[in-house]
Order: C-alpha cells, then structure tokens, then sequence
C-alpha cells in the first residue's frame, strides 16, 4: 500500500482535497465529505465504514450514537480517543430517503474502491503501528478483499503475515453492530468488543 508522497503532502492537504472528490456518485446526496481526524502521528488508526447521519451533518467521523459508544469503549479500554486517528472506508453517507429520515445504506465494492485512495493517503501519512478495521466494510477496504469478522477478530493479524506494506491489522465488529444487538445479548457483545479493543492498547506505546 505504500506510495509516493507528493513533497508537501500533508492530512490537510489530503482533507482539502477530498472536499472535492467526485469519483463515485455518492457526493451528490450527502452534505459533504467526512475526512478522518485525530493525531497526524497516532500509532492507531481505526477504519469504520462510513459516515451516518449524524457525522454526514456535522462533517466528523463517529461523532453520532456509534461514535459515542466507540468513545465509552475506548475510554473503558484504556485507549484515549484523542491519542488515535479515526476515519471511515468511504468518505460521503450513502442513505436511502423515507419521510424525514434518512436511512444508512451499506457501500457497495465500486463505492469502497472509490473512495480507497483516501484511506491509502492517510495510512501512508499517518504510518501507524496498528490499524483496527471496523466492521465488515473497513476490513474490506483494509484487506483488499471480503473479510469474516468472526473468523479473523480478538487476534492482532501481524504484518508480515499479510502484507509487509501494511502496519499490524485488529478486525472487530463496527459499534454500530453492538447498537442492534438483542437485549439480552448486548452487554456479552460489549465485552467481547472491549477485549478486542484491549488488544490495541500496546501499541499506544509505538
């Protein structure tokens, strides 16, 4: 996945520039683009799949029900939000119009390869240690290719196992999949996630 830098490339540049992208037809609907945000040097960088309602509005990743959990998660795993960079496989929300409400619609494979060169910039400015995908989607994106969660979440996938251009990879669920959860399954589910979450919290050290 690495690639040459323009010389003065930078996460603003890249965020300037992605205002603007126009390489899959999602921008027309959605309010803008969602760029990451976080930490220019964090040592984690977590992947979702793209922004909802909420993020679409206020142009910031994770910031709506998901985002919140995320942050109790992180804040309950030890890993301080501040601390990491997050960001999204594909940078428009794509949604279905009912009524008033506007319902998340899930990216289909031209939509993530769009969208790519995005999360390719950032992961090569950023260099982090660990990437943790969230989500079907993100570890799609991530992986280049269609990834279980189950199968492949709870263990850090090592570099030189997959890709050596690529850092340390998490796979876990997306917060959002905690949010859909049965009652009587959820606080289960919220466990297993901060255990996979607790994975990450070496690398804050680099």
């Amino acid at each position: 996945m690495a690639r040459a830098i323009p010389i003065r490339d930078s996460l603003d540049a890249a965020r300037a520039e992605a205002l603007h992208c126009r390489a899959c037809p999602l921008w027309k609907n959605a309010t803008q683009t969602v760029f990451g945000e976080g930490r220019a040097s964090a040592r984690i960088l977590f992947v979702g799949e793209q922004p909802g309602d909420q993020e679409d509005l206020a142009g910031q990743p994770f910031v709506g029900p998901a985002g919140r959990l995320l942050d109790r998660a992180l804040q309950e795993a030890g890993i301080e939000r501040k601390a990491t960079y997050v960001t999204n496989a594909v940078k428009h929300f794509k949604f279905e119009q009912r009524g008033k409400r506007r319902l998340h619609r899930k990216p289909n494979s031209m939509e993530i390869n769009a969208c790519h060169p995005w999360l390719e910039r950032e992961l090569t400015l950023i260099a982090p240690s660990l990437v943790v995908a969230l989500g079907a989607t993100a570890a799609r994106s991530v992986f280049g290719r269609a990834t279980a969660i189950e199968k492949n979440r709870s263990r850090i996938i090592r570099a030189d196992g997959h890709a050596p251009d690529l850092p340390d990879v998490l796979v876990t669920v997306h917060p959002s999949y905690l949010l859909r959860v049965p009652d009587e399954d959820r606080a289960a589910a919220y466990q297993q996630f901060l255990t996979d979450l607790k994975l990450a919290r070496p690398y804050l050290k680099g």
